[in-house]
């Protein structure tokens, strides 16, 4: 027995490792599993509590939510009570434009440490570079306000960013040119690629300026554009079509983002959602 003992100690000395039948499952994906709420946008007007009910039973403990035609107060309670927390709130262009204060208080209010805008208004399907510029600043003034209430600004970029500037892209520009002290970015790999992007190499490109990531995946063949919109068939359910999720996060995790949402916004949630939760729970390193 002792020689047996021994000589394990030996092979574990040699090969730097547990042997193989004491090795633990690493996970992939660890951080706490999260949804946003477009995800469940026709049941959400129905009946929150319902829906919060089937959020919770489908393993979500994270949801990035406005507070769903409620008081946050109120919207705060109901998820509290089904243990799912709030790290993340939303709001539109135009409200950042004229009332970021109020943003802020209504996101204290709901426990949110993020804030994030999903969409630049813009005349005609071409983001331009006048789009760009005043986007620009009013990221930088919207993201102060923010951060000194203590709220971090992300936005979260749609695909037609993409459109060539100099020597890169508008999106290129938009990082490039907000202060990091006041604007961070939340990664939506579907749109991201749709627009023609590379999600990895974009990661690797800015590090922390991600903070936030939605997790979809893409129809293998779609065909992609720089509109920022797409037929909601391809969007499927995570590891079963073109995007590269374990690679995705695999670097995703090296920058240390911390709160990763599921989003999907086909017309079959309920068949798709427990596919990417199994899905996600696979992944190993």
């Amino acid at each position: 027995m002792k020689r047996y003992v021994a000589f394990l100690f030996i092979l574990v000395f040699i090969l730097g490792k547990e042997p193989v039948s004491a090795q633990k499952h690493k996970p992939l994906y660890t951080a706490p599993l999260g949804v946003q709420a477009y995800t469940f946008r026709k049941s959400f007007p129905i009946d929150v509590a319902k829906t919060l009910d089937t959020i919770k039973m489908m393993g979500f403990t994270e949801i990035e939510s406005r507070s769903q035609g409620m008081s946050p107060e109120a919207f705060k309670k109901l998820c509290n009570d089904r243990g799912i927390s709030i790290p993340s709130t939303e709001a539109n262009y135009d409200q950042l434009e004229k009332s970021p204060e109020s943003l802020a208080h209504a996101a204290k209010l709901m426990g949110a440490k993020y804030l994030m805008c999903a969409w630049v208004p813009h005349k005609g399907r071409v983001f331009t570079f006048e789009n760009a510029k005043s986007t620009v600043e009013v990221f930088n003034k919207a993201g102060k306000v923010l951060k000194d209430s203590g709220i971090v600004f992300c936005y979260h970029a749609h695909g037609y960013e993409f459109q060539s500037y100099q020597n890169g892209t508008l999106l290129d520009y938009l990082i490039q040119n907000t202060n990091p002290k006041y604007v961070s970015f939340e990664m939506d790999i579907f749109w991201m690629q749709f627009g023609g992007g590379d999600p990895v190499l974009l990661l690797k490109k800015y590090g922390k300026r991600w903070k936030l990531m939605h997790l979809k995946d893409m129809r293998k063949g779609t065909v992609k554009n720089l509109t920022g919109g797409t037929s909601t068939d391809n969007d499927v359910s995570l590891g079963t079509g073109e995007i590269d999720i374990p690679g995705i996060l695999k670097e995703a995790k090296k920058i240390g983002i911390k709160h990763y949402f599921i989003e999907d916004e086909s017309n079959f949630v309920s068949e798709h959602v427990p596919q990417s939760v199994a899905y996600l729970k696979s992944l190993s390193e």
